[in-house]
């Protein structure tokens, strides 16, 4: 067997549409969680294929990582040539230097222990705000990442011509390649945080949205403050329907009741992290970008 791609439990239904979209097959790593925590992780089949593609996103990121760094020494020792890790969700990315006296930067300590294990590595919409590209902090093999953009455009009906509204200036990249494609109109808010869930939102031009369905685009739901906030704004200035849309939702279920609560009527994110609100598949714009790399097995 030259390539498998090999998933995790909690995101075997993604590895599989990745698989599929590779033409590949697709194995289960094996974990067991022993009562102190350590986890025993084991791969199959033995020996491993020459080209391994592990996926695996990385929220709630602490144990995955020492368990994808297992599974990935597993397959190295058991035949494994090249070892591709497919993290469509980035995890310590947003600290990249120290804001205090002897604060670590997780960016560089994370990016220099997953570039040690692994040959190549493939995000989605990653948290970066000082660094252009992932090859700044992992400059030893090929890692990129590639916007959800495409797949999140493809979410959208034209017919109503809602207007599409970032809620941060952090957000502007994102809603803006995907209105683009559409042709459809964009406002992006000013943010001011006063804690983690605390913030103030202002909108120029909010009265566009008057009798107008209004779509929220972000990079990541977290708690969902922000959106709330700003969806508030929406229903005062008139829209006529609020939805959101993101790559990656992290939100709890408790959050997104509230997202609810402030009249957000559908909340689509990409299945980047599994969950209630990951209705869009990234499988084939991973398996466009692995093709364009040469990552795949010569025949």
């Amino acid at each position: 067997m030259g390539m498998a791609v090999f998933g995790f439990a909690e995101c075997m239904d993604e590895a599989r549409r990745l698989a599929d979209a590779l033409g590949a097959a697709c194995r289960e790593v094996s974990v067991h969680r022993f009562p102190d925590g350590e986890s025993l992780v084991q791969v199959a089949p033995v020996p491993a294929p020459e080209t391994a593609i592990l996926y695996r996103s990385l929220d709630d990121p602490n144990a995955k990582l020492v368990e994808i760094l297992l599974a990935a020494s597993a397959l190295r020792e058991n035949g494994a040539n090249r070892i591709i890790l497919i993290a469509p969700y980035l995890a310590y990315m947003r600290q990249d230097i120290a804001f205090e006296p002897g604060q670590a930067v997780s960016q560089r300590v994370i990016g220099k222990m997953l570039a040690a294990h692994f040959d190549g590595l493939l995000t989605v919409d990653p948290h970066l705000h000082r660094i252009h590209s992932l090859a700044e902090i992992m400059p030893d093999i090929d890692a990129v990442s590639i916007t959800a953009a495409p797949a999140l455009a493809g979410a959208i009906g034209k017919a109503e011509s809602p207007v599409l509204i970032g809620p941060d200036s952090e957000s502007r990249q994102w809603v803006e390649a995907i209105a683009d494609p559409l042709g459809l109109e964009v406002l992006v808010g000013a943010k001011r945080r006063m804690g983690d869930r605390a913030v103030e939102i202002v909108i120029e031009g909010i009265d566009k949205v008057c009798a107008r369905p209004a779509v929220l685009v972000d990079d990541v739901i977290s708690s969902g403050q922000t959106l709330a906030t700003a969806a508030g704004l929406l229903r005062e200035a008139g829209a006529s329907r609020i939805e959101a849309l993101a790559t990656h939702c992290l939100a709890s279920d408790a959050d997104l009741a509230r997202l609810r609560e402030a009249g957000i009527e559908r909340i689509r994110s990409s299945d980047s992290i599994p969950g209630a609100t990951a209705s869009i598949s990234l499988a084939s714009l991973l398996a466009g970008e692995i093709t364009k790399r040469g990552w795949l097995p010569k025949d």
